[in-house]
């Protein structure tokens, strides 16, 4: 839908006007700690920031992965951003697993960040050589308080091991980094 009247009000010259359009989505992520997040648009038009202030003006405090979102959108140099929340649809969003049966590993150990994807939402900590990867999903990160894993970057984790390898259930900061 092109060509809403511009509610935008001025551009980013100072006197210009921002256009105004309606685009659907789907939630790619979004972090509440750092009060932003991302949404794929049906149409390729491109990923379009959405900030937590929209959700909270239109009574949300989150976006979960998956659900679908309408919004009204303006161009900005860089890139698409929301501007106003019209509806969300959490019947798609990414169900809630139930966390797999775990064995306890022990306590917490010091691991290296092999590599981590944010817009994949997990990656893998390392031990050391010869060591089996520890898989971290990005809820783990979000519920104990972090948002943010670069490779080589130190943790302790606390993992179990599961029906698919070892799963981290707890990271924090190691205090030696």
């Amino acid at each position: 839908m092109a060509g809403l009247s511009d509610e935008a009000g001025s551009g980013p010259s100072g006197g210009e006007k921002e256009e105004v359009f309606r685009l659907k989505g789907v939630v790619k992520w979004f972090d509440p700690s750092k009060g932003y997040g991302f949404i794929v648009a049906a149409g390729g038009e491109g990923d379009i920031l959405i900030h937590s202030t929209c959700l909270r003006e239109a009574g949300h405090a989150t976006a979960r992965e998956g659900a679908t979102i309408e919004c009204d959108v303006v161009r900005r140099p860089k890139g698409l951003q929301a501007l106003k929340l019209i509806h969300i649809d959490e019947s798609t969003a990414t169900a809630r697993q139930p966390p797999p049966t775990q064995t306890p590993a022990g306590d917490f150990v010091r691991a290296a960040v092999k590599w981590f994807n944010r817009g994949r939402g997990f990656g893998f900590l390392t031990r050391g050589e010869n060591t089996d990867d520890i898989f971290i999903h990005m809820e783990t990160l979000r519920r104990c308080g972090m948002g943010e894993l670069v490779p080589g970057q130190r943790v302790q984790v606390s993992f179990a091991s599961s029906v698919k390898g070892l799963l981290a259930i707890e990271v924090r900061p190691d205090p030696e980094n």
